[in-house]
């Protein structure tokens, strides 16, 4: 297999700060994201882009990867060095990694050698109602993209439990909320476990309960007049109406595009108007017609 140098990938040096690597995460994440990006293998550099935040921003794995030094370069062969095995979990607690269909390099640093399959459920968490059984350990956190909470999806997980492992696939059901646990079925006299949802940062969208926002940069004509625009959901794209006389920070509403439930959410189009720089003469003469010939005071209700 080839090494992976996950520092390169988010354009960060080795030293980087949790911050810093966060915003150069969301920075990828935004040119790369396939509902958007024109970029040549732009889906391949989005799911590279997220393999390398879920190590980097993991304190435990970011440790870990950084043991193996600077000397190996992207693309170079690479084998896990001995007694790497185990390394995740292998104590006598419970642990797990979130495999996720990331890279055989992924896979064989944090998620160990393959094991017998396993059957894997969901059940009701802190939000849920139903209260756990006090054997059921809660193991760690998954992130989970809005793409994912919308539809569904099934991760792959490596447990390990007392320096045995086993490989289960974790059904995580559309509209799931953030914090929510999910449950892992006990097998061969051992407990439960439950993991816990966390929503991973979207590049354009924020959530509030099953709302999510989004923000609609527009020109100052297309507010001034009205327009029509393509407008990216978690369900495909529609055509959104811009009404004539919008305003910076007015919101439009999409009923039912937000995350699934009883009911679904909705999605808010937050506009931001866009002023155009005056960087040419014939750009700068426009704007002084404007000022001269529109009769409009921005500060009239000014005290």
């Amino acid at each position: 297999m080839k090494f992976k140098d996950y520092y390169a990938t988010l354009g960060v040096a080795r030293t980087a700060t949790a911050d810093e690597i966060r915003l150069a995460y969301r920075k990828a994440a935004r040119k790369y994201h396939p509902d958007v990006s024109k970029e040549k293998n732009a889906e391949e550099r989005f799911k590279e882009a997220q393999e390398a935040y879920e190590v980097l921003r993991d304190t435990d794995k970011r440790a870990s990867y950084d043991q193996l030094g600077s000397n190996y370069r992207a693309g170079q062969s690479f084998r896990p060095p001995p007694g790497w095995e185990g390394r995740f979990g292998g104590g006598g607690g419970a642990g797990f990694s979130d495999l996720n269909g990331f890279s055989d390099f992924f896979s064989s640093m944090f998620g160990g050698a393959a094991g017998a399959a396993g059957g894997a459920g969901f059940g009701a968490g802190a939000r849920g109602g139903r209260r756990q059984p006090e054997t059921e350990q809660e193991i760690g956190e998954i992130e989970v993209s809005l793409e994912d909470v919308f539809r569904g999806t099934k991760r792959r997980l490596s447990l390990q439990s007392e320096g045995r492992e086993r490989i289960v696939e974790l059904q995580v059901p559309a509209g799931v909320a953030d914090g929510q646990a999910l449950r892992i079925a006990g097998e061969a006299g051992r407990p439960a476990v439950r993991v816990r949802v966390r929503y991973l940062a979207h590049p354009f969208y924020s959530v509030a309960g099953r709302d999510v926002s989004i923000e609609l940069p527009v020109s100052p004509w297309e507010a001034a007049l009205g327009t029509r625009v393509g407008m990216p959901t978690l369900a495909g794209p529609v055509e959104l109406r811009v009404p004539a006389a919008a305003q910076s920070g007015q919101k439009l509403r999409l009923r039912g595009r937000g995350l699934p439930g009883s009911p679904p959410g909705d999605q808010l189009v937050i506009l931001r108007i866009v002023i155009p720089p005056a960087e040419s003469p014939a750009a700068r003469e426009a704007y002084e017609r404007m000022r001269d010939e529109f009769a409009f005071d921005a500060r009239a209700d000014w005290p």
